[in-house]
C-alpha cells in the first residue's frame, strides 16, 4: 500500500482548469499516473492520447481515451480537435542511438506541429501546448543553484538533443502558445528508469558514477512534476521552466536515500569514469545483440547515451521562476518521495 504523502496545494490558481479540455500524450506511462489523477481533480476534461497496444486499465474513471500514431500521424488532428489545452508527455527515454530517438521523439513532434497547424488553418488552434522537455535539453552544471530558465539549451547526449529538437519544432508550430518543463530526474511510483538502482541496493550493492566526485543533481518527485505541469497550463504561463524539490544531492545521498527507504545499507561502490565507458560499451552491444533476435526491443538502461550525461561533473537546475511567478511550492520531501516509490514498487511485485 502507497504511504500516505501531502496532497497538492488547494490553490485557487488552478481553478480555471474546471472544464478545460485537455488532451494528453504518454499518460499511459510512469508520470501520467501521478497528472491524471490530479488533472481530473481540478475539473479538467481529460482525453488521452494512447496507441492500439497501450494499457488503460490504470487510467482514472471518466478520462475518455482516442486512439492515435504519435509515428505517423493518423487520428491527431481529430483527437485534437476541440481541445483547449495538449500536454506532450510521450518520449522515448532510452535509446541505442541518434537514430531511436529521432524515430521517436522527432517524429512524434513532427506529427503533432503538423496536426497543430492544420488545426490553426482551419481556425481551432489550440490556445496553449505543454511540454514536457529534460534538464538533459539545458545540458549539465554542477554549480547551484544550477541550469536556469535564460540557459541556452547545451546537450551532451543524443537523448538531450532529440528533446531540444521537439521544443524547436513544437515552438515553430505554435509559438508563444508553448510552454515548457524541463525536470531533472524525476522519481516515484511507476519509474522504470530508476528501478535497477533500487534492486541493486535491495541486494546491498550500487554504482556511483566516477571516482571522488560529488555529482551533485536535482530530482524532483512525479507528484511534485504534476503539480508543476498543472501550474503551466495557466494562462500566465510563458517560456521554459525548469523544476526540483529544491535542494542539491549528490549521487551518494540519493542513493542511500533509496537504502533507507528500503530499511538496507548501502554499500556504494564509486566506479572511474573510464570504466563507466567500458561498461555502457557492453551494455550497448548486449542491446544491438538482442535487437538482432528481437527487432524493435526496448534499449538497457545504461548505454553509451546515459554514459555522455554521466561522464559530466553534475546535473542541478534552479526552480527559483516557477515558484515566484507561479507559486510552485515543493510538497514532497526526499524520504516521503522515495517511501512512496518503494512502496509502489512492492505493490507491483517488482522489489
Amino acid at each position: 500500500m502507497t504511504p500516505e504523502m501531502p496532497p497538492l496545494p488547494d490553490m485557487q490558481a488552478l481553478g480555471p482548469l474546471r472544464g478545460k479540455k485537455v488532451a494528453v500524450t504518454g499518460g499511459t506511462g510512469f508520470l501520467g499516473r501521478h497528472l491524471l489523477p490530479r488533472l481530473t481533480a481540478a475539473g479538467a476534461e481529460v482525453t488521452c492520447l494512447v496507441r492500439a497496444t497501450s494499457r488503460r486499465g490504470c487510467l482514472p474513471q471518466g478520462v475518455r481515451t482516442a486512439q492515435v500514431d504519435l509515428s505517423r500521424g493518423d487520428g491527431l488532428v481529430e483527437a485534437l480537435r476541440g481541445q483547449d489545452i495538449l500536454i506532450h508527455m510521450a518520449a522515448l527515454l532510452f535509446g541505442l542511438g541518434w537514430q531511436d530517438y529521432l524515430r521517436a521523439n522527432s517524429a512524434a513532434a513532427r506529427q503533432l506541429a503538423g496536426a497543430l497547424t492544420a488545426l490553426r488553418a482551419d481556425g481551432q488552434a489550440l490556445p496553449r501546448v505543454v511540454l514536457v522537455s529534460s534538464l538533459a535539453a539545458s545540458g549539465p552544471c554542477a554549480v547551484a543553484p544550477g541550469r536556469g530558465d535564460d540557459s541556452p539549451g547545451d546537450p551532451v547526449s543524443a537523448y538531450g538533443w532529440s528533446k531540444l529538437l521537439v521544443e524547436q519544432i513544437l515552438g515553430r508550430a505554435v509559438g508563444d502558445r508553448l510552454v515548457i518543463l524541463r525536470p531533472p530526474i524525476i522519481y516515484g511510483s511507476g519509474d522504470r528508469g530508476l528501478l535497477p538502482v533500487f534492486q541493486g541496493l535491495k541486494r546491498g550493492l550500487a554504482a556511483l558514477p566516477g571516482w571522488r566526485r560529488e555529482f551533485p543533481v536535482s530530482v524532483v518527485h512525479a507528484r511534485d512534476a504534476a503539480q508543476a505541469l498543472l501550474l503551466l497550463c495557466r494562462e500566465d504561463a510563458r517560456g521554459v521552466y525548469h523544476v526540483s524539490d529544491g535542494g542539491v544531492h549528490s549521487m551518494r545521498s540519493f542513493y542511500e536515500g533509496m537504502a533507507r527507504a528500503l530499511g538496507r545499507p548501502a554499500h556504494l561502490i564509486p566506479v572511474p569514469v573510464p570504466v563507466l565507458g567500458l561498461t555502457a560499451c557492453a551494455a550497448g552491444l548486449w542491446g544491438m545483440a538482442c535487437r538482432l533476435v528481437r527487432p524493435g526491443g526496448r534499449a538497457p538502461n545504461w548505454n553509451l547515451d546515459k554514459f555522455r550525461e554521466a561522464r559530466h561533473e553534475g546535473w542541478l537546475c534552479d526552480s527559483a521562476r516557477i515558484q515566484q511567478e507561479l507559486g510552485y511550492v515543493p510538497a514532497v520531501t526526499l524520504a516521503e518521495g522515495l517511501a512512496e516509490t518503494v512502496a509502489g514498487y512492492r505493490a507491483e511485485g517488482l522489489l
